[in-house]
């Protein structure tokens, strides 16, 4: 995801975002590790926690791992993550301040989006890859079909309450690059230092990559 003309190939590769809440800074190596083990090279560390920036630029320079930003809502927070070495952003929504910044500084910008409305306002940005916010709380599949048809240009990463069992249903849809979720990520996994664990389920995730 080093370039925004890259973000469809890469996503289309990896197919599974794992959706990361760090409290600590020094859990984002372990985490890699981890994650990288059980064959997922990626993560996206939100700006949830004070932590996000500090644990970004730990773990920047991986070959194994592409880190990125996610929760980015300002142009200040986006200049911070891409400072820490991000290497894609993501937002819960579209923002032209952010996505100029990326424009500027020739990062990927992942924007979400919920109607139809907004993917217009995406598109009159130049931005073709979308996530899908919060999936399934807005309908899940049903909408992403609706939002798909008119829009046969767009890609979409559907993120927001997407579990392993939804991620192959949404994974099928020919409009969809990716998934993003947390199920493989679990905080009190993180917070206990139970990297086994996360390997193990990164393992579980990593078989979408096969479909």
């Amino acid at each position: 995801m080093t370039h925004v003309l890259s973000l469809a190939d890469q996503l289309a590769d990896l197919r599974v975002v794992p959706v990361v809440v760090l409290d600590r800074a020094d859990d984002a190596a372990p985490l890699a590790d981890a994650l990288a083990g059980g064959g997922i090279g990626c993560m996206e560390i939100t700006f949830r926690t004070a932590a996000a920036a500090d644990a970004i630029a730990l773990v920047a320079g991986r070959d194994d791992v592409v880190v990125g930003a996610g929760t980015v809502t300002t142009a200040a927070q986006a200049v911070t993550a891409i400072d820490a070495g991000s290497r894609f952003i993501v937002s819960p929504g579209f923002d032209e301040g952010v996505a100029v910044v990326c424009r500027e500084r020739g990062v990927a910008y992942l924007p979400g989006v919920a109607t139809a409305t907004e993917i217009m306002r995406a598109r009159a940005a130049g931005v073709a890859v979308l996530k899908l916010f919060p999936a399934e709380a807005i309908g899940g599949l049903a909408t992403l079909k609706a939002l798909a048809a008119p829009f046969p240009d767009v890609r979409f990463v559907p993120t927001g309450g997407v579990d392993e069992a939804r991620a192959a249903e949404y994974l099928a849809h020919p409009a969809v690059l990716a998934v993003g979720g947390s199920w493989m990520v679990p905080r009190d996994a993180v917070n206990a230092g139970d990297w086994a664990r996360i390997k193990e389920l990164a393992r579980g995730a990593a078989k979408f990559r096969e479909s």
